[in-house]
């Protein structure tokens, strides 16, 4: 299982989506997800609406380190898969996906070949574009609803799986975190999560018993 920080390895609420959160990320061998809009001709990084002060995408990807952490990319505007397509060329298409844009803009993403992770919850079960996607995005707002058996035939079907850890939604993540510790050596499973180290942490020694 591949561990990504949300919005940046942050200590402090204030960090999230900072240079400090995501440099701190990638110097302990984390990927990382982020929030991207437009603002003035440019893609930002920003999970509410632009100011004006925002870090832009390029300079984001500059912070990354050489060996390309996994990126996940949340899309806050529509009508920007092609300047996504030309800004992420040089970045690995396996380390990158985006998702969270509505299904107009996600048919965009997918016409011009953007990787793309469709939304699975228990409130979107029929997600669409699902055959034409690279992963799912797995999400619970209310409760951790999904069994580790519906996580092992969307591997199965050849999708990689990024599960949303629980404290994303104010929840304490142990029982989830528990429940995936069967699965923390399979491929093609990521978890997005506040604490990354203390995740990283509790699946090493798992690992080790």
């Amino acid at each position: 299982m591949e561990i990504i920080s949300h919005r940046g390895y942050w200590k402090k609420p204030a960090e999230k989506n900072s240079a400090v959160a995501f440099k701190r990320s990638f110097k302990n061998a984390f990927g990382t997800e982020t929030d991207v809009r437009d603002s003035l001709g440019q893609l930002v990084i920003s999970h509410d609406m632009a100011l004006g002060n925002e870090i832009s995408l390029t300079t984001f990807l500059s912070m990354t380190s050489p060996t390309f952490p996994l990126l996940a990319l949340n899309i806050k505007a529509d009508g920007l898969a092609k300047l996504f397509s030309q800004k992420m060329a040089f970045y690995p298409r396996d380390k990158w996906f985006v998702f969270d844009m509505s299904v107009p803009d996600m048919r965009e993403h997918l016409s011009v070949g953007n990787p793309v992770f469709v939304r699975l919850s228990e409130v979107e079960k029929l997600p669409a574009f699902f055959d034409k996607s690279d992963g799912v995005w797995l999400d619970s707002f209310f409760s951790e609803w999904f069994e580790l058996e519906l996580i092992i035939s969307l591997l199965k079907d050849g999708k990689r799986v990024c599960i949303v850890s629980s404290e994303l939604h104010g929840r304490d993540p142990h029982e989830l975190w528990d429940k995936l510790l069967p699965l923390c050596d399979v491929d093609g499973l990521i978890l997005c999560t506040d604490y990354p180290v203390k995740v990283s942490e509790l699946f090493t020694k798992e690992l080790k018993t």
